[in-house]
């Protein structure tokens, strides 16, 4: 193996060599880019650092580190690289997640030193789709409203726990949780169904950049689904994040959720990767 290269942390600097490097794969890359774009490479912003592999003007690899620990375009030297800043540096991130194969080296590498997880995702299928769905959108499903934050906030938490196995109000009594709830409201990237008060259905539009945008937190209320709100509303999310946002709507999930695997299929996306996620 080749060690002419350690990894280093970036900064602004770095942006645009950065931002060239995500866009050669904008749907795997598109929570990262989206970061990125909004608020560049200081980890104050960023909320993480970024770790860059390759010397200056031809970077090769990359690896987001915060809240979740994120290789892009990933070889085994990369991998290494990385492995050795998170070794030393101590787990500080709640999952790991992205391509399958670049996240399963990095996990053979770390688990020693970290001990075990609390669960691992092995596949998790990209999907992604740039045409309008073949199937009706719900025409009742629209942005939330500001004024209905508490209304969303319980139906987001649901959602949550059942797809991570934890509540996020855990720790800081879910604080962090709620403001990002409240921010994807504020700025028009939450869409429900809500009737009397009650959310019926719901997803994020959770990260946008020029080419891509990736839908996240689908959730129909339990006494609900089977009925075909998921397939309707998804069709209307797609609708809006191809009308508002970008040319590529995307998202992934977990390769034993078949239920939501053919409600995506429907709705017209195609799988185009395998992301894996290893939860702490």
């Amino acid at each position: 193996m080749l060690r002419t290269s350690a990894s280093r942390v970036l900064d602004d600097s770095d942006r645009d060599e950065v931002l060239a490097l995500l866009d050669t794969d904008p749907v795997a890359n598109v929570f990262v880019a989206s970061r990125v774009r909004s608020v560049g490479l200081n980890p104050a912003r960023l909320g993480g650092q970024m770790w860059g592999f390759g010397p200056r003007g031809a970077l090769v690899s990359l690896c987001y580190a915060g809240a979740n620990l994120v290789p892009i375009n990933a070889g085994p030297e990369a991998v290494h690289a990385f492995a050795d800043r998170a070794r030393k540096q101590g787990r500080r991130c709640s999952s790991i997640v992205g391509p399958a194969d670049a996240v399963g080296q990095l996990w053979e590498r770390l688990e020693p030193h970290w001990g075990r997880a609390r669960a691992i995702r092995w596949a998790q299928p990209v999907m992604a789709t740039s045409r309008r769905p073949p199937v009706p959108a719900d025409p009742l499903v629209r942005r939330v409203r500001p004024e209905e934050f508490e209304i969303l906030l319980p139906a987001c938490v649901a959602m949550f726990t059942e797809e991570v196995g934890v509540s996020p109000n855990l720790g800081d009594g879910g604080a962090l949780y709620r403001t990002r709830v409240s921010e994807l409201i504020r700025i028009g990237r939450s869409y429900a169904r809500i009737e009397g008060g009650r959310v019926v259905f719901k997803a994020e539009i959770g990260a946008v950049t020029p080419h891509a945008c990736q839908i996240q937190g689908v959730w129909v209320h339990p006494d609900l689904r089977g009925q075909g709100y998921a397939v309707s509303g998804m069709a209307a999310i797609v609708e809006a994040a191809l009308d508002c946002f970008a040319p590529v709507v995307t998202l992934y999930v977990n390769d034993f959720n078949h239920s939501a695997r053919a409600v995506y299929r429907r709705v017209g996306f195609h799988e185009v990767d395998t992301f894996m996620s290893v939860l702490f």
